[in-house]
């Protein structure tokens, strides 16, 4: 079997001294470098954005004539608490994933400008000063020693007669704009996380202060019961369950601040500081806050513009069509276009007058003939990735969709839960009260008491939880339309900045810049 290997047909530059063939030679080469400029050929496919049969609305929602665009524009600005502002332009400026993301649009920026210079003519230029000593064989001659001087140009274009390099460009172009969508993908997870977490902070302080205060009611219950047993006016049952009741509600305290704790911490981490932070300034506690409703979700359509991971998809959809034409390029041939000038003599004081001067240009093509399959398998390669992106942008739009769907069922329900809690609780609280009152007259049991009193906590717990979920799933829901931030973001300052990147004397392996 033969070695896979790349055969060249080469046409190699013309020399000085071959008069006849340097016009035919430069001839040739203003041919090609015409047809290559005038026709701009590619090969490859190029790319157009696949289109879906998307829902003209949303299942879960009654249809709108029309439907009212979804309000995107700071979203979390509807919660109307200053803090939750502040710590989310805080988490802008500071989170490391965001960080790392603009890093990455740093990179395929660069990558975009290296891939351009693809285009352009390369020129290097070089120079060298020898001194040579040579002695001759005739008996008593005297060695000779001379200085030589040489310095030159050169240079090579590559015509990029079917467009390689030009699909390696628009491959480039497709990974800048894919990297600028995965920062603003980043964004929303931020923002979203960010108000989640405070959410959740806010709801475990009211947990909490709804622990201490019906402990602490449960207790002076629990008293006043031991003091009734001691009367006769109570049984022993009685003290147990009152002590029981009150000692299970106080084991919720420690439970509550664990979780507390755990939520500002991450919440700090979210900011790009260090996790007790921010314990501080949410000391002070608040109730959760909500939403205003209702909340437009606009059409299934909205998402491909609307969602940066649907829009990261499609740009890599993209990338990745590019890149077929580039690996297809490949298979065609190749024409180059070198030229090189030097000159030499014994003195500097000479390079420019009495040197001796040479030059050399013309056009080399290169035809793949036989390389085992490899150029073929290269593009059937790119063309599995690009089937393999087609497939993710296909599942972006999806999962987007299932996500605003999931959240709009969940808001709506969760309202309408919270309704019938508050409702519940209402009653709890009236129910509690007037045991008291009947159990004081003889009329009631005071089991009666406790049960009305271990009911009243549970609704109200109930009630805190189903009201953080309220904000949570108007969270999910602006996450899932693609709510984000949309101020300015600057990415083109490095988060290092070098110094003394110059020449300069190298330290030891291992120094530090501080010893």
């Amino acid at each position: 079997m033969l070695p896979d290997r790349e055969a060249h047909m080469t046409i190699l530059p013309a020399r000085r001294n071959m008069r006849s063939s340097r016009t035919g030679v430069t001839k040739l080469a203003l041919s090609l470098l015409s047809v290559a400029l005038l026709a701009g050929c590619v090969v490859g496919p190029d790319y157009e954005q696949p289109r879906f049969a998307l829902p003209t609305h949303w299942g879960s929602k009654e249809e709108q004539k029309p439907a009212r665009p979804p309000e995107l524009s700071q979203w979390w600005r509807q919660f109307r608490d200053p803090l939750l502002d502040t710590l989310i332009a805080e988490a802008v400026e500071g989170n490391l994933d965001v960080a790392l993301a603009k890093a990455k649009i740093r990179e395929a920026r660069a990558t975009y400008r290296e891939q351009q210079g693809t285009l352009l003519p390369s020129v290097d230029g070089s120079a060298s000063a020898t001194r040579t000593r040579s002695t001759s064989s005739v008996a008593g001659s005297e060695p000779s020693v001379y200085n030589q001087y040489q310095g030159g140009f050169d240079a090579s274009w590559e015509l990029d007669l079917f467009g390689g390099n030009r699909r390696g460009l628009e491959a480039a172009r497709y990974g800048a704009e894919a990297a600028e969508e995965e920062l603003r993908d980043t964004l929303v997870t931020l923002v979203g996380d960010v108000t989640s977490y405070y959410i959740q902070a806010r709801e475990y302080q009211s947990l909490l202060a709804l622990a201490r205060r019906s402990a602490a009611s449960q207790r002076e219950t629990a008293k006043l019961t031991r003091e009734q047993l001691a009367a006769g006016e109570a049984t022993g049952v009685d003290d147990a369950k009152a002590d029981a009741q009150a000692t299970s509600t106080e084991a919720d305290i420690p439970t509550y601040q664990i979780s507390y704790a755990q939520t500002v911490h991450r919440l700090s981490i979210l900011i790009g500081q260090p996790p007790a932070a921010l314990e501080g300034r949410l000391k002070k506690g608040g109730a959760v806050p909500l939403p205003k409703s209702p909340v437009a979700a606009g059409i299934p359509a909205d998402l491909l513009v609307n969602r940066p991971d649907v829009r990261l998809a499609e740009r890599q959809l993209a990338q990745s069509t590019a890149k077929i034409g580039q690996a297809e390029a490949n298979r065609y041939p190749s024409i180059s276009l070198t030229g090189d000038t030097a000159t030499s003599a014994l003195s500097t004081s000479d390079l420019g007058k009495k040197s001796s001067i040479g030059w050399s240009f013309g056009p080399t093509l290169t035809v793949p003939i036989f390389n085992g399959g490899q150029l073929k398998a290269t593009v059937d390669v790119a063309k599995a990735q690009r089937d393999q992106y087609y497939a993710a942008y296909q599942a972006a739009v999806l999962s987007a969709m299932e996500d605003v769907e999931n959240a709009i069922v969940s808001l709506s329900q969760t309202r309408a839960r919270y309704a019938k809690l508050t409702s519940s609780t209402a009653s709890y609280r009236r129910a509690a009260e007037l045991s008291r009152t009947l159990n004081e007259a003889g009329a009631v049991d005071f089991l009666d008491v406790l049960d009305a009193e271990r009911s009243l906590y549970t609704a109200e717990e109930a009630l805190i939880r189903s009201r953080a979920d309220i904000a949570i799933y108007f969270i999910a829901l602006n996450k899932a339309l693609g709510g984000g931030w949309d101020g300015g973001i600057e990415v083109s300052k490095p988060a290092v900045v070098d110094v003394n990147t110059g020449p300069h004397l190298a330290r030891a392996t291992g120094q530090s810049s501080g010893s």
